[in-house]
């Protein structure tokens, strides 16, 4: 068994350990909460044994052996660190840091101290991530790879009404393109490899933060086209065109649907089996890189989270978006 703590304690905390419990190495023995009484509550509710204030307490208990963290984008490379230097294994929420210099931070903790460093982007361990990468060949050479994840924010009614909660907060890396466009960005990487430019665009907020974005991703011989939003909806699904077929994936955030609709009008489903707790596959990727001691292995290593939040701190750049934690 590999025993967890967790950093942060809401609705995301509890989705993970829901899905974290369908592997059969995972065990809640910690949780840490900015007050232990909150702390406390949320422990017994999942039944863990210990509750902290104190994350360095936590880290240097004995009492577990890897955390989740979940707390704030601008506090993922703080807190990381700061259960790392206690030889403690990292899995973190995306996005892994607030910019590439924290993400280079973490790497190096991770070296220095000789743990599991990995950045929870839930839809590339999913088994139909690994059906639409077995499909690359079956489409010839790929021309376009098209995202799309434009999902209106349950708390954007509150930020129209002039209220700005956590999720349109610069102070805290938030927005846009941190929380919504890293899921189009990522897979791109991970098939296509670092493109040679980006270009950006975006719609600012009066909080500072991004509210919707695009991207354009330049490559040899294709392109990438992404957008995303989390002031409007919308239904279209991702693809990735080539020569001779398309394949068509329904939410590239969580792809639950793999269709190839080749040139020829023939369709083939290319979908496969899937727990519909879709972060259960993160959860077993790091109990096993934990257990075997593998820090790197496919479809995941530092390398991949270091080049998007670059991308990501270019596409910040020229889209003039800044955060506290950039000047730090």
């Amino acid at each position: 068994m590999v025993r967890f703590g967790v950093i942060g304690t809401n609705w995301i905390t509890d989705a993970f350990i829901q899905a974290a419990k369908e592997t059969k190495d995972f065990k809640l023995t910690a949780v840490y909460s900015r007050t232990l009484e909150r702390a406390r509550e949320f422990a017994d509710k999942h039944g863990a044994e210990n509750a902290f204030d104190d994350i360095a307490a936590m880290a240097a208990s004995g009492t577990i052996d890897a955390v989740y963290i979940a707390s704030p984008n601008r506090y993922h490379a703080e807190h990381a660190i700061a259960c790392m230097q206690h030889g403690v294994h990292v899995l973190c929420e995306k996005p892994l840091a607030s910019n590439a210099a924290e993400v280079r931070r973490m790497a190096e903790a991770a070296e220095r101290h000789g743990v599991v460093l990995m950045e929870a982007l839930k839809s590339i361990f999913m088994p139909n991530f690994g059906a639409i990468r077995d499909s690359l060949a079956k489409i010839g050479k790929v021309r376009r790879y098209f995202a799309s994840y434009c999902q209106y924010s349950s708390r954007y009614d509150a930020f129209r009404a002039g209220t700005v909660l956590n999720a349109f907060n610069p102070a805290l890396s938030n927005g846009a393109l941190m929380d919504l466009g890293i899921y189009c960005l990522y897979p791109a990487v991970v098939l296509f490899g670092r493109p040679q430019e980006v270009k950006a665009n975006g719609v600012m907020l009066s909080s500072g933060a991004d509210g919707e974005g695009s991207l354009l991703l330049r490559y040899p011989e294709m392109e990438g086209v992404i957008q995303y939003s989390k002031i409007s909806n919308s239904s279209l699904p991702s693809e990735i065109q080539g020569e001779d077929g398309t394949i068509v994936i329904d939410q590239i955030s969580q792809p639950s649907r793999v269709e190839i609709r080749y040139r020829d009008g023939r369709v083939e489903e290319a979908s496969v089996p899937q727990t519909p707790y879709a972060m259960t596959y993160e959860a077993q990727a790091f109990i096993e890189r934990v257990q075997s001691g593998k820090r790197e292995s496919d479809p995941y290593s530092p390398s991949v989270s270091l080049t998007v939040m670059e991308l990501m701190d270019e596409a910040r750049k020229q889209i003039g978006l800044k955060y506290p934690a950039d000047s730090e």
